[in-house]
Order: structure tokens, then C-alpha cells, then sequence
């Protein structure tokens, strides 16, 4: 199922400023709101929907990341997706977001339903747990952050990961079968 506009607007927990209500928005909404209020992670440190830029061919491209967390530095430590589907149909392409989101890679990456998730190692690809059981506290995700070993990718080694998250990401967004879907087709970034 695609993510379609249902006409309204909500108000966005972590900025306070109206969104457009879709089919997907409200769960992304209480996903958070659980994580801040019920897994003591700082409000502040989130950002929303941030943008993963990346070239495949020539061609610009950008991939919205539901929620990026970051440390005091301002360095992205963890990442979270949603999804519609199977959760573990989603794993390879939120480890590749994992490895490429701008600052990164983050140590952690986590996708979910809200019914069910994967807590990922990004520098592996392993599924470090699964359930949302597993969805770490804000202090337990910072121990897991300092032991983490993080290596930045070498060229190759990005250009590899880019062309399978273009691959994810052109499924995704380049398969939408109506009008009423509000994901957005992938054009080229202007």
C-alpha cells in the first residue's frame, strides 16, 4: 500500500507545526512520541524527514529518512524508517541509508511498522534485534553508540551502497500504481 494524502492536516510532535495527514503520518507520530515519552530520548536531537542526497549516473536524487537522531556534536548516530510491509523487506535498504546518510555512517539503524522492528548494525548489516522490545532506550543506544566501531565508506565502497539504496529507492517511489499515492516519483534532484 502506497502512502496517500487523506486531505487534512496534523499537528507534528517534534516542531509543532501542521503537516499533511496521509495514511503513514500518524503512526510516524506516535512512533516518536513513544520514543521521547516512553524511551527518554531527547526531543531536541531528532530531525525529521531529512533528506539523503545521492548521484547514480549523473543524476541527483534525494530520499526522505522518516528520523535521524543526533548526538550533542550535531553527528547523526541513529536512524529510524518506517514501514508498510514487512519489516525485513526494508532491512538492506535502511542499513544502506544507515551508511550514507550525510555525517555518517550512524553506528544503528532501525525500521519499523510500529508493530514490529529490526535494530540494525549499519558497519555489519546484521539484525541486532528484532521486536519492538528491541527498540533500545535513549540510554542504552548511547552505550551501544560508544562501543560501536563506525568506519567512513571509501568511494567504491559508497558508490556500491548508493546504486543498491537507488535500486530500494526506485522500487519504492517508482512504482506507484495511482494517482491518490502522495510518495513522490524519484526525478533527478534540481
Amino acid at each position: 500500500m502506497h502512502e496517500s494524502s487523506l486531505g487534512g492536516t496534523l499537528r507534528d510532535y517534534l516542531s509543532g507545526e501542521e503537516i499533511d495527514e496521509t495514511t503513514f503520518e500518524e503512526f510516524r507520530q506516535l512512533l516518536v512520541k513513544l520514543l521521547v515519552e516512553e524511551k527518554g530520548y531527547p526531543k531536541d536531537r531528532f530531525k525529521a524527514k531529512v533528506p539523503l542526497s545521492y548521484c547514480v549516473d549523473g543524476e541527483d536524487y534525494e530520499r526522505p529518512i522518516d528520523f535521524v537522531l543526533y548526538d550533542e556534536q550535531g553527528k547523526p548516530i541513529f536512524i529510524i524508517l518506517f514501514c508498510a510491509g514487512d519489516v525485513g523487506t526494508f532491512e538492506r535498504e535502511t542499513v544502506c541509508a544507515g551508511r550514507l546518510i550525510k555525517g555518517g555512517p550512524v553506528p544503528y539503524a532501525l525500521i519499523t511498522d510500529t508493530m514490529d522492528a529490526s535494530l540494525m548494525d549499519v558497519m555489519t548489516g546484521d539484525v541486532f534485534a528484532r521486536s519492538m522490545a528491541a527498540v533500545p532506550d535513549y540510554a542504552d543506544l548511547l552505550k551501544m553508540v560508544t562501543k560501536a566501531k563506525v568506519e567512513p565508506l571509501s568511494d567504491e565502497q559508497r558508490e556500491k551502497q548508493t546504486r543498491v539504496f537507488h535500486t530500494y529507492c526506485g522500487f519504492i517511489y517508482g512504482t506507484c500504481c495511482s494517482e491518490s499515492c502522495s510518495l513522490p516519483p524519484m526525478p533527478p534532484k534540481k
